[in-house]
């Protein structure tokens, strides 16, 4: 049986999917080399935030994450171990995308 998410797990989700369009837009804006230079530090600015704000939503997340094991008729939770490739990065600099 699939579990509901809650209220708060909605809005979590929510605030993350739109932070992460928000900063996919920012890209996009930077990249097309139409914004002038005040604005590109604007969204540079707003860009390093949202950054800080899914690393955040992401690393909780991974906190939270417990791998299920079936062990014959029962089951069991392991921690979660994060891929290799993601030790290597430097803690805030995670990408989101």
């Amino acid at each position: 049986m699939a579990e509901r998410k809650t209220d708060k797990q909605k809005g979590d989700t929510e605030n993350f999917e739109a932070a992460l369009e928000r900063l996919e837009n920012i890209v996009r804006e930077m990249e097309g080399g139409a914004l002038g230079l005040e604005t590109m530090i604007e969204r540079f600015e707003e860009g390093r935030k949202l950054i800080g704000f899914c690393s955040k939503k992401l690393n909780e997340v991974e906190r939270r994450i417990d791998v299920l094991v079936k062990q014959g008729d029962t089951l069991s939770t392991e921690p979660f171990e994060p891929e290799p490739d993601d030790a290597l990065k430097p803690e805030g600099e995670a990408c989101p995308f």
